[in-house]
């Protein structure tokens, strides 16, 4: 049940405060935690691009950046769901670029 939390945004940091003990079940909140941090990094990069786009394009380029900010959600919610699944199973899904930073804390 602590990993399926660790994968659930902020909801990270409940097995990460309370599982102390368990080594897997830290590493995995830390990866969640990690993954919130790059969505949300991800996340204002894109709409300050979007931003730029619109006023440079009269909205054309804001409209586009906003189909492809959903599909960049999707695809972060399809990685949380693999991470789910694997940590269930007793594995780690690493995201490469994202999953080196979970260890160093």
């Amino acid at each position: 049940m602590m990993i399926v939390l660790s994968y659930l945004w902020l909801l990270a940091l409940v097995p990460l405060l309370v599982e102390k003990e368990d080594q897997e079940v830290q590493w995995h909140a830390k990866h969640g935690l990690v993954l919130t941090a790059a969505w949300i990094i991800l996340f204002v990069a894109l709409t300050v691009v979007g931003m730029v786009l619109g006023a440079v394009s009269a909205g054309i380029g804001s409209c586009l950046m906003g189909v492809f900010q959903l599909v960049v959600m999707l695809g972060i919610i399809v990685i949380h769901v693999i991470c789910i699944v694997k940590g269930i199973n007793g594995e780690r899904f690493l995201v490469p670029g994202v999953s080196q930073y979970a260890d160093k804390f």
